[in-house]
């Protein structure tokens, strides 16, 4: 699994330290991490804070580098300050939200500054935490934490993504998934397996349509004026810059 996720064309590879892997597994999968390699971001989601392996996962990393570390189950600054101080030097922090109380913390977990680049929203275990009769990760509502999850990391600089929709022969609801992500300002989103690349992709990429709204826009008089028979004005134009920059951000290498 390893040699085939560094082959894949995506933005990060996610190796998992965390749930995927049975409590009699995680040294075998901790030794196995100077295999890792991926042709965009490198990532190692450690366990989180209140298990007894996340000391031993931060040891690991000194020798495998990844270029970041996700840490889930985060529920308040103190828990971004334990990891900060045992982090390898130049590895970055992307934070898992994923409870009640780290939805009512949320705010102060972005602010913590340092490492931390973005925030990541595991509507799994928030399901769980709420008691939402659920059997599928990604399903069920949780609009108001996403929501609540991208401000918090809009107002501190962060980048927001969405986390997995778990029902792999689903298309229609992974697309729904994505396509709810995209509409509440998500950056991107996890896919738990490679058939859920392109359509996540195509979700998350800017219409040759939308890109020629969005520069017919931006040509506009400045003020309020006319494109398309829609009122356009500044306000608007900073939404096309969006669309436009979304557009343009290269593809993983």
């Amino acid at each position: 699994m390893l040699e085939k996720a560094a082959s894949l064309a995506v933005d990060e590879i996610v190796v998992d330290l965390e749930d995927g892997v049975a409590a009699a597994d995680k040294d075998a999968a901790r030794a196995s991490l100077g295999e890792a390699r991926a042709r965009g971001t490198l990532a190692v989601r450690i366990n989180g804070l209140r298990s007894a392996w996340w000391r031993a996962d931060l040891e690991a990393l000194r020798s495998s580098q990844p270029d970041v570390v996700v840490v889930p189950k985060v529920e308040s600054v103190e828990d971004v300050a334990a990891v900060v101080e045992l982090l390898p030097a130049g590895v970055a922090l992307e934070l898992q939200i994923e409870t009640a109380r780290g939805v009512v913390e949320v705010e102060r977990i972005a602010a913590a500054g340092g490492p931390v680049e973005a925030l990541v929203f595991g509507p799994g275990d928030f399901a769980a935490s709420l008691g939402v009769p659920v059997l599928t990760i990604g399903a069920g509502p949780s609009d108001y934490a996403l929501q609540r999850m991208v401000v918090a990391a809009r107002a501190f600089g962060l980048q927001a993504v969405d986390g997995p929709y778990a029902a792999l022969g689903d298309e229609t609801g992974l697309q729904a998934s994505a396509e709810r992500a995209l509409a509440v300002g998500c950056d991107g989103k996890w896919v738990v397996h490679p058939a859920q690349i392109a359509p996540v992709t195509a979700v998350f990429t800017s219409s040759a349509d939308a890109v020629a709204r969005a520069e017919r826009i931006l040509a506009a008089a400045d003020g309020a004026s006319m494109v398309d028979g829609e009122m356009v004005d500044a306000a608007t134009k900073r939404l096309a810059e969006g669309v436009i920059a979304r557009a343009a951000r290269p593809s993983s290498p």
